[in-house]
C-alpha cells in the first residue's frame, strides 16, 4: 500500500498491510487481525510521523467521523469528536457553533484522535487545558476504556500513548471541556501584536482569534499540500538556569520562557536559525526559509534523507549551545 499521500512530509513509503477503521463494530475483528502481525501502527492524518520506506507494521488508518455534544451544564459544554475527524475542521466547526476555547489551536494538521497523543499546543493554549476525557480501544485485551486527563499523563508534547506499546491503543473519541463564559487567550506575542485583535481590544471574538491564528500560521508555515512537511520538527528544549545563563551571556537576544522550578524553555527555532540552518537545502530535503523549526521535502525524499538532515542539525546545535534537540514526529518502521 502506497503511503506517500498519507503522510504530510510526502515521504516515499509503502506498507505491507493496511486496514481502515470507521466504526466501533470493527473493533473485535481488528484485535484479532492485529495478533497476526509483528507490530501495529495507528495512522491518523500522517502529520506527525516519519515513515520508513517499507513498513513491516500493520497500518490501521483511522477514518471514523462524527461530532456532537456529550453533556452540558450552565457553565460548560462537553464536545465529543470521533478520532478520524480533521482537527482543523473540528476546531472551525466548534467556532461556528459557538463552542469556544479551541480557536488558538486552529490550522494544526492531523486528526482529533492524534491530538491527545502529542498533547498538541500552539499560541498559548495546550490541548490538556481543554481536554475532558477520551474513549480508547485496548487492542491486546479487546475492550473499550474511558480515560481522563490523569490517565493520559499529559506533559509537554507527550502523553501516556507515546510511552505505551506501539499499536496497543486505538483512540476512538475525544471529549473537550469548553466554558460558556469565554475569555480570549492572547498572551502569545504574535497574537498580542496582531492588528485585528488590537483594534478589537476588549470586544475580541473567538472568530477573530481563529482567523488571526490561521493568518499567522499561514505566513510562517508551508502548506503540506504544496511543500511536504510535518510542522515543527523539534520540541522547544527545557534547560537549567545555568545552561540558560551560559547561552544568554554570548547571545543576549536569545528567546527563552521561564518555567516552573527555575527552568527555561528555549525556542528551538531560534537555536537552529542562529546555527545557520534556516533556508538550507540538502538534496531532496531542507530547512524552511521562513521557519527554522520546519524540515521540508522538496520531492522524492525518504525517511533516511530526513533523519540525516535532522541529525546534522541536532549535532550542530549541541556543539554550539550544549542543548539537545528532541524530535517531535514519531519514527515508524
Amino acid at each position: 500500500m502506497d503511503l506517500v499521500s498519507l503522510n504530510t512530509l510526502g515521504l516515499r513509503s509503502c506498507a505491507k498491510a493496511m486496514t481502515r477503521y470507521r466504526t466501533a463494530s470493527q473493533l473485535p475483528e481488528l484485535s484479532d487481525i492485529c495478533r497476526g502481525y509483528p507490530a501495529v501502527f495507528v495512522l491518523g492524518g500522517g502529520s506527525n510521523v516519519v515513515l520508513e520506506s517499507l513498513l513491516e507494521s500493520l497500518v490501521i488508518k483511522v477514518e471514523s467521523t462524527g461530532v456532537g455534544v456529550h453533556s452540558e451544564t450552565d457553565a460548560e459544554i462537553i464536545v465529543e469528536a470521533h478520532a478520524g475527524e480533521s482537527w482543523h475542521a473540528f476546531v472551525s466547526g466548534c467556532v461556528d457553533r459557538g463552542w469556544n476555547g479551541l480557536e488558538n489551536l486552529a490550522l494544526i494538521p492531523g486528526t482529533v484522535g492524534a491530538a491527545p497523543v502529542q498533547n498538541i499546543g500552539a499560541y498559548g493554549v495546550e490541548l490538556d487545558q481543554r481536554f475532558h476525557s477520551l474513549v480508547a480501544w485496548d487492542m491486546h485485551e479487546a475492550r473499550m476504556v474511558d480515560m481522563d486527563a490523569a490517565d493520559c499523563r499529559f506533559s509537554y508534547r507527550n502523553s501516556f500513548f507515546k510511552q505505551a506499546a506501539p499499536g496497543r491503543w486505538l483512540i476512538l473519541k475525544v471529549r473537550f471541556q469548553l466554558p460558556k463564559q469565554w475569555h480570549p487567550s492572547l498572551d502569545y506575542p504574535d497574537l498580542r501584536r496582531h492588528p485585528a485583535l488590537q483594534r478589537a481590544a476588549s470586544s475580541v471574538t473567538p472568530r477573530q482569534v481563529f482567523d488571526a491564528v490561521c493568518e499567522i500560521r499561514r505566513q510562517k508555515l508551508p502548506d503540506p499540500a504544496v511543500l511536504g512537511n510535518a510542522g515543527s520538527f523539534f520540541k522547544n528544549p527545557i534547560v537549567t538556569l545555568a545552561q540558560y545563563e551560559s547561552i544568554k551571556a554570548t547571545a543576549p537576544e536569545m528567546v527563552a520562557y521561564p518555567q516552573d522550578g527555575g527552568l527555561y524553555k528555549l525556542a528551538a527555532g531560534w537555536l537552529i536559525d542562529r546555527a545557520g540552518w534556516k533556508g538550507r537545502r540538502v538534496g531532496a530535503v531542507g530547512v524552511h526559509e521562513r521557519q527554522a523549526l520546519v524540515l521540508v521535502n522538496y520531492g522524492g525524499a525518504t525517511a533516511h534523507d530526513i533523519k540525516r538532515l535532522a541529525e546534522s542539525i541536532r549535532a550542530d546545535v549541541m556543539n554550539r549551545f550544549g542543548v539537545l534537540l528532541e524530535q517531535e514526529p514519531v519514527p515508524v518502521s
